[in-house]
């Protein structure tokens, strides 16, 4: 008993546990600083997003790993020819990367020799991979909401996109997770993207 006095006395022993508390402590306030953290930067600065498929190339291919940036479209409204990351009408669990041509307001056609029209005039632009053989729903000219986008596959002829309507459609402003930034894999492709 006497013993027992003594340790719970000891200025020593009540330090340790002092310390070990404090210890624990800090270790938990570091863990849940860097889930927080973790959580701010995927949810509103950037991600990673790996590239499914062949709808972009030549920009992008099968198996790209890249890094999708969310702060610019905070601050500005998305461009002609960017390259968005956003979950399609068909399937909102899976996400899609496409190239914006046609912005809002703006009024999109595609001819039957697979020039693209904006607003009656021709899109000078050079991202295609080939001609486009099908024009889908842009057939007869598809205009867009005050906050609709209307995006393509640079792989004209293998690329669900706003072509379709039933499938992809317009892509909402709202939709948009975010704008395709830097290749991160392969290693030989490393780079930020070109978009304009």
């Amino acid at each position: 008993m006497r013993r027992k006095q003594e340790a719970a006395n000891n200025p020593e022993t009540a330090e340790k546990k002092t310390d070990v508390k404090k210890e624990i402590m800090s270790w938990i306030f570091y863990i849940l600083f860097v889930v927080v953290l973790t959580y701010l930067i995927i949810h509103f600065v950037g991600q990673r997003t790996m590239v499914d498929g062949r709808s972009m190339e030549n920009t992008l291919h099968d198996g790209d790993n890249l890094i999708v940036e969310k702060l610019s479209y905070r601050f500005s409204d998305p461009k002609r020819f960017d390259i968005i990351v956003f979950p399609p009408h068909c399937s909102p669990h899976e996400y899609y990367i496409k190239r914006i041509i046609g912005l809002p307001g703006e009024t999109v056609q595609i001819d039957e020799d697979g020039n693209i029209y904006i607003n009656g005039e021709i899109l000078e632009e050079n991202y295609g991979k080939e001609v486009i053989e099908r024009a889908g729903d842009a057939a007869e000219p598809i205009t867009l909401g005050d906050d609709e986008y209307f995006v393509l596959g640079d792989n004209r002829n293998n690329s669900k996109d706003s072509r379709y309507q039933d499938e992809v459609g317009n892509v909402r402003r709202s939709e948009i997770t975010g704008r395709a930034w830097v290749r991160i894999w392969p290693l030989s492709d490393i780079g930020v993207l070109k978009h304009q």
